[in-house]
């Protein structure tokens, strides 16, 4: 397996996750990182850009429409909007949509993980963080599907505990691991493919 993407994705409680969570990788990272989190369509991008550049070491940037998924940054979906990952696992790329939304959400983490699956196949890693509702639990059975790798955050110690356990209850998931052992996996993964 060669790691070409890691996507993660989260709810409620997900931006705290995702800032611990990549506070333990070492960056830059030798691919890219999509991260998929529900916020508000009033969220202010920037801030979000910000904060994790400053708080976490990695580059940070808000997604636009066919934007590249560039090895080293964290590509934030941008609120009320969907990412579709497309392009192949060479140079993948995204679009943006404003379909209709998925599991109550936009962006839906499921929609950006089939997406990744239908495209990098066995080269996702898919990670699904502390979150209310089901996002992300369909998402994870096509990542798996396609022969990539599924973690999920220990529900004990999410602040939602409910899209982890949507995931798990598929019984696609390779790894329940809290975020200390989630960034040491990735970092085992990602350091293999490399």
């Amino acid at each position: 397996m060669t790691v070409r993407l890691v996507a993660i994705g989260g709810s409620w409680g997900g931006v705290d996750a995702a800032c611990r969570l990549l506070r333990s990788l070492e960056p830059p990272l030798p691919v890219p990182v999509l991260l998929v989190l529900h916020r508000s369509r009033a969220s202010e991008a920037s801030l979000l850009e910000r904060v994790l550049t400053r708080d976490t070491g990695h580059q940070a940037a808000e997604l636009g429409d066919k934007d590249e998924l560039t090895p080293g940054t964290v590509h934030l979906a941008p609120p009320d909007y969907h990412v579709l990952v497309e392009g192949g696992p060479v140079v993948p790329s995204v679009s943006l949509s404003v379909d209709e939304m998925v599991n109550h959400s936009r962006p839906s983490v499921d929609l950006a993980f089939e997406t990744a699956a239908d495209e990098i196949g066995d080269g996702v890693v898919a990670v699904l963080l502390s979150g209310l509702g089901r996002d992300g639990s369909r998402g994870m059975v096509a990542v798996h599907h396609a022969g990539g790798h599924t973690l999920v955050q220990d529900p004990d110690e999410a602040e939602r505990s409910e899209m982890p356990l949507a995931a798990i209850a598929t019984g696609e998931v390779d790894e329940v691991l809290p975020l200390a052992g989630l960034g040491a996996r990735i970092s085992t993964l990602v350091g293999e493919a490399s």
